[in-house]
């Protein structure tokens, strides 16, 4: 749904504006100043604000200033009747999408609002929520930080648990920086496979290898200009990180086979679920690409640190599954004594998938207490070893794994945290042994 706050003291001109967006299917709300649009738009964040530039409470760049550290994927049209050049510089300095000097032909305002929604779509999905629902201090000096951080043109390492929000994070200090326009490209580095992750970054020409009938950019290409989020970076194999330290160091990347180095301008954030310095003291990282990496680090913590957040998290579940339900739920005392007594060991997504299945199976607007699946039990190599002698070491690692992945129902990630080793660990062990290829990661 497109949706405008329109924030505009004159009476005549705000109700022009809300009659022309309302009739081209839009969902419009208004406010006649600052104090009262910010008050609005914190009950309910809008996907765009139009607002005058001068009012008697205030400013349209205040106005902007405080919907974007609220909602940093917010866009904002400003108007004014001053029209200026420091004006329209100052305001898409700070952020603003566009500049309109009245009077304004609602065909140009329009044309504006439209480039925004087909630039920035709505993201259907799980999104993990931040801004006004994760209520803990803990919580709120990440996102301090990353406020901070977003100013700069700094790498990042996010390093946190799966589920707790890491991508999310990346895209709020993407969209709070002055990259915001620019482009947010994601690669999952243990989603693909060793052999192809090199070209997925780097891209080839033609001829490089079979297969390569056409160029092709890659990801730090593609992300020119903006920000590269480089998930689950500690999957990356070692002989592909000394060409990524290369491309952070000197923002020039080469492609696969061709013999010109190419410029990138590009922000890249990292994430990883397991600590990175564990890993380079394993020899499974290297210790000069941690260090460039870990510019700014970053750390979410988990959602059983913040038992605070639980119960809000909840709450913005239910509000975002009812969808074009009539029915509204409520969680009673004892489901909401029962959510925030569980340890979460996935965190806010466990979380999300219980509100979920609560209101699927509800026989009422009240959503009672349930069964919380209990989280698998961790396997000491000695426990292993006790139950079972006489075995190869071999055959108990195989064991092991077995049983792991079968208690968290095929999901390597968790099996890997689980039992301490990386995800490709799993992975070469699942082909090593022959057991079945089915995963939820």
């Amino acid at each position: 749904m497109k949706d405008v706050l329109i924030v505009d003291d004159e009476p005549a001109m705000r109700a022009a504006l809300e009659a022309n967006f309302h009739r081209r299917g839009w969902r419009v709300r208004a406010a006649a100043g600052v104090s009262e649009a910010l008050v609005k738009f914190r009950r309910e964040p809008s996907r765009l604000v139009v607002t005058d530039m001068r009012m008697p409470d205030g400013d349209g760049l205040q106005v902007m200033q405080a919907v974007r550290t609220c909602a940093p994927e917010t866009q904002v049209i400003l108007l004014t009747a001053y029209g200026s050049v420091p004006d329209a510089v100052q305001a898409i300095r700070e952020g603003a999408c566009d500049y309109l000097q009245k009077p304004v032909a609602f065909e140009d305002l329009e044309a504006a609002a439209e480039r925004f929604i087909e630039a920035h779509p709505e993201r259907p999905g799980s999104d993990t929520p931040f801004e006004g629902v994760c209520v803990s201090s803990a919580f709120q000096r990440v996102i301090a930080q990353a406020g901070k951080v977003a100013q700069t043109d700094a790498d990042v390492l996010i390093q946190a648990e799966s589920g707790t929000g890491k991508e999310l994070l990346a895209r709020l200090i993407h969209n709070a920086s002055p990259r915001s326009r620019g482009p947010f490209i994601a690669v999952n580095c243990a989603a693909v496979p060793e052999n192809l992750l090199e070209s997925e970054l780097f891209g080839h020409v033609r001829g490089a290898f079979t297969g390569a009938s056409a160029n092709k950019p890659g990801k730090f290409e593609l992300a020119n200009g903006g920000t590269l989020l480089l998930d689950e970076i500690g999957e990356m194999a070692l002989n592909l990180q000394p060409k990524l330290l290369r491309a952070l160091q000197e923002r020039r990347i080469d492609r696969l086979g061709d013999t010109r180095s190419m410029p990138v301008d590009v922000r890249v954030i990292a994430t990883t679920n397991r600590p990175l310095k564990e890993q380079v003291a394993a020899g499974e990282f290297r210790a000069d690409l941690y260090y460039r990496l870990n510019v700014v680090p970053l750390t979410i913590p988990p959602l059983r640190e913040r038992p605070e957040d639980i119960l809000p998290l909840a709450e913005f579940f239910l509000q975002k599954y009812r969808g074009g339900q009539a029915q509204r739920f409520e969680i009673s005392p004892e489901f909401a004594a029962q959510l925030t007594a569980h340890p979460w060991p996935g965190n806010v997504r466990e979380l999300e998938n219980v509100v979920r299945r609560a209101m699927a199976l509800a026989n009422g607007p009240l959503l009672e207490a349930q069964a919380l699946e209990a989280p698998p039990p961790k396997r000491s190599e000695a426990a292993v070893l006790a139950a079972k002698p006489g075995l190869t070491l071999q055959e108990m690692e195989r064991q092991l794994l077995e049983r792991t992945l079968e208690a968290t129902g095929g999901n390597r990630t968790r099996a890997a945290e689980l039992m301490g080793v990386s995800l490709r660990t799993v992975r070469n062990k699942i082909r090593e042994y022959g057991l079945p290829a089915r995963s939820t990661t």
